[in-house]
């Protein structure tokens, strides 16, 4: 069983994660405050982009990332890390955010 170091950019926050687990679990083991919901992909609450390392998620392509998207973007409930990463929590595929924002539009519209 292989340790990595995860690191959260801008907060300072770093934490160990094993390759057998996913990383929103061992945030969760540690006290770090990482948004989730669903804990099965499909809410993208847990995401956070991949600014340096590897992850293996295949569920999370088959449930809510294109494999685009999973080159750059984890879905932190299903991630495992394959390699020391460093993790920008809260940011979402421009897809996603293309959605929330039409999604705001349609919303203030109807007001």
């Amino acid at each position: 069983m292989a340790e990595y170091t995860v690191e959260f950019v801008g907060t300072g926050e770093t934490i160990e994660v094993s390759d057998k687990q996913t990383i929103l679990n061992a945030c969760i083991e540690e006290g770090i405050a990482q948004e989730y919901s669903c804990r099965v992909g499909m809410c993208l609450a847990c995401t956070a982009e991949i600014v340096e390392g590897e992850v293996a998620q295949q569920a999370a392509v088959a449930r809510a990332l294109t494999e685009e998207e999973a080159e750059d973007y984890a879905l932190t409930c299903m991630a495992r890390a394959q390699s020391d990463l460093k993790l920008d929590r809260g940011k979402y595929p421009p897809s996603i955010e293309d959605d929330a924002a039409a999604t705001a539009g349609a919303a203030a519209d109807d007001d």
